[in-house]
């Protein structure tokens, strides 16, 4: 795919981003009920989660009707053109349910298999991350890279914790090895934000267990694409077993720490 092609693709997930965004930011003003759950009592779906993602799917196969569509809430569609959007209509939903004005919608496009652009919208700020394959990455248009930072000592580190309790205690305990190693941890609640904040450098390093792909699909992109090293433990990929994003020099040392806390036991 040419870097042409890219843009194209880029350019239709920001103008459809950008318009959920606004959307579920208009819907927050009034009352946001759960209108069901899913891997726990706590895994909340909103009535706006499902209105978000049909408007996304609607705009995108009226304008590329052969594409494939990977969606959080559901309804995915199989296309024939090699080309798959893998949408988060809202990234934060319990922030969003709190009114905790940090979520997201991220969208993420593959082409055969490997994502080639990658747009995330802060909704309540308006920001808008972007990043094509070879691009750059790119903060409302402005060019962003990871921070300068080389010592886990002095590291900023996000994290997120899952739904089940019973990994939920084991992330505790991760993070209880690793606390007094990094500057602080940081849990803002929103996966793909925070592969944001570390490309921009509002963090220095994430980590997290149990991201699915429509959590990281846009933000890893936008993460090495602004020079941060991603990966999930022991070179593997970015998957929902792991995924690790960190400035160069910080992306060892914290991948060894995890390893040796052993983050994959639940």
């Amino acid at each position: 795919m040419s870097s042409e092609n890219a843009q194209d693709l880029l350019k239709l997930a920001t103008e459809v981003a950008t318009e959920a965004a606004r959307l579920i930011v208009e819907r927050r003003r009034g009352t946001i009920t759960v209108a069901d759950t899913k891997s726990t009592a706590t895994d909340i779906v909103t009535a706006v989660d499902r209105e978000s993602e049909d408007l996304i799917r609607a705009r995108v196969l009226a304008a590329r009707p052969d594409d494939s569509f990977l969606g959080e809430e559901g309804d995915d569609v199989l296309g024939t053109s090699g080309v798959r959007w893998v949408v988060d209509p809202i990234d934060g939903t319990v922030n969003y349910l709190y009114d905790i004005p940090t979520y997201a919608v991220s969208i993420a496009v593959e082409v055969d298999g490997q994502t080639v652009a990658g747009v995330v919208v802060d909704a309540p700020k308006g920001e808008v991350f972007t990043a094509t394959l070879g691009g750059g990455a790119y903060s409302d248009g402005r060019p962003i890279h990871v921070s300068d930072c080389t010592d886990l000592a002095k590291a900023l580190v996000g994290t997120g914790f899952g739904y089940d309790p019973t990994r939920r205690e084991v992330q505790a305990e991760v993070i209880q090895q690793l606390i007094a190693k990094v500057r602080d941890i940081r849990r803002i609640g929103v996966g793909a934000i925070d592969l944001c904040y570390v490309a921009c450098g509002r963090l220095d390093a994430v980590y997290e267990r149990g991201l699915n792909p429509w959590d990281y699909g846009a933000g890893a992109l936008i993460a090495a694409e602004a020079g941060a090293t991603v990966g999930g433990i022991d070179g593997a990929p970015v998957s929902p077993e792991m995924s690790i994003a960190a400035t160069p020099a910080v992306f060892k040392p914290l991948h060894d720490a995890l390893a040796a806390a052993n983050p994959l036991r639940s």
